[in-house]
């Protein structure tokens, strides 16, 4: 097992591609988020005109987890057998085509169809990326390079928000859709022309492979037994199931943020619709902060200065789930500025924990696991992320207020500190699956 990071850094190579396909993946996010968080934004104008309630609103938000989650271990085993490019570049396709099918929807069939696409188009996302990043990048600089493209996701809501709305108050809500579907077409094209695999990128230096490789970056090529055996070892290690169920109390948490937090400014707090996307960035900008620096920057600092590997991740995931526990406070105040406050403060420590938790598959998986680890924790994580809006949106409409949400956000995330701490184990790769041990 890998306990100091000091071991794990050698010198500073020639050459940044590396920090290039990180920024990329980190694009790819902001665009895919843009397509997920429009019909948060977008909710209240689709509720006049097709006259549906908050119930109706969390079944279409949760619609998206339905495909999105039930195909994460498939991608996963699909990422590990074809590669990240491949999968990729069909995913990003279809983003696009659930947007252009999203703006012409007729009535709520419409657009739960549309939603179950998106779910299968951005299915491969996060998997992909964290596979990637485990190629790209040796083990001293994971967590920072993870961190681009979690922040992405925290920042997507800074600058996704405010510009969707003002999309739907200039064009209506089906031109916005049909913004979001040009700006995944033009991503499309980048991707398709700047990802390669380490091996393959001919703007990749020798000086910077040998740095990646010597590092500890994860060995190309395939796993050493089939996908389905594989998947079977996997799901019978208890270090997968602590790192799954963990990240999915997480999850739970950060989909009642991404999907409800303007509907309840807007509901509870009473504000209109720009005025809710300018206290939404708020939390969101601080979440983005501390996704770099506290769980990217500062981990692989203490890991480069020789810091416990198991030590310095564990105790960033769990300092940032219990900083979570804020969201309770959020939950008893009627006074939106503390409101904002006790949001802001939760979602910074979720943001922290984020990319200390999807730096693992590629630390803990055997050659080639990685893309079917991430799939199994995305999976686990998918059914919280269809929980949260649909309990929600269940919540609001039964009792007519947020309080009970907020609660069982925070009661959720200490089942999840749980299973980080006693069940996860330490951070060190899963021995490689034998005839033996399948």
């Amino acid at each position: 097992m890998v306990t100091s990071g000091a071991a794990l850094k050698p010198p500073k190579p020639v050459g940044r591609r590396r920090w290039t396909i990180a920024g990329l993946l980190g694009i790819g996010v902001i665009v895919n988020y843009f397509d997920r968080v429009i019909l948060t934004v977008a909710a209240p104008a689709i509720q006049h005109d097709f006259g549906i309630d908050a119930l109706t609103i969390g079944l279409l938000l949760g619609a998206f987890g339905w495909t999105y989650g039930s195909l994460q271990i498939p991608v996963g085993m699909l990422l590990d057998r074809y590669g990240v490019r491949r999968v990729m570049t069909i995913s990003i396709v279809l983003w696009a085509a659930a947007s252009f099918v999203t703006s012409a929807a007729i009535g709520f069939g419409t657009l739960f169809v549309a939603r179950l696409l998106l779910g299968i188009a951005e299915a491969p996302a996060f998997p992909a990326n964290a596979k990637a990043i485990g190629y790209w990048f040796p083990r001293a600089e994971r967590s920072f390079a993870t961190a681009i493209f979690d922040a992405a996701a925290k920042f997507s809501n800074v600058v996704a928000i405010p510009t969707v709305a003002l999309l739907v108050v200039t064009f209506g809500w089906r031109g916005a859709f049909i913004a979001t579907g040009f700006l995944s077409l033009a991503y499309f094209f980048v991707f398709r022309q700047v990802y390669r695999q380490p091996t393959e990128d001919a703007r990749l230096t020798d000086e910077e492979r040998s740095y990646i490789a010597s590092g500890g970056a994860t060995e190309e090529g395939v796993a050493s037994t089939n996908g389905t055996s594989l998947l079977r070892y996997l799901v019978k290690r208890r270090k997968v199931w602590g790192l799954s169920i963990g990240f999915a109390c997480y999850g739970y948490a950060f989909a009642f943020f991404i999907f409800w937090l303007p509907g309840y400014l807007v509901q509870e707090m009473k504000m209109n619709l720009l005025t809710s996307a300018t206290f939404t960035m708020i939390p969101w900008l601080f979440a983005t902060v501390s996704d770099l620096l506290v769980g990217g920057w500062l981990i692989d600092h203490l890991v480069g200065r020789g810091w416990n590997e198991t030590k310095v991740r564990k105790s960033i995931i769990v300092a940032g789930m219990v900083t979570g526990l804020s969201v309770i406070g959020a939950g008893i105040t009627r006074d939106p500025y503390w409101a904002v406050t006790w949001i802001t403060l939760s979602l910074s420590g979720l943001a922290a924990a984020a990319p200390a938790s999807w730096s693992l598959p590629s630390l803990i998986a055997p050659k080639g696991g990685a893309g079917t680890i991430g799939g199994i924790m995305n999976f686990v994580n998918s059914i919280t992320g269809i929980a949260a809006p649909a309990a929600t949106g269940f919540i609001v409409a039964t009792t007519g207020t947020f309080s009970g949400a907020f609660l069982l956000a925070g009661a959720i995330l200490a089942i999840g500190i749980l299973f980080f701490t006693v069940v996860m184990g330490d951070v060190s790769p899963i021995p490689e699956p034998t005839p033996n041990n399948i």
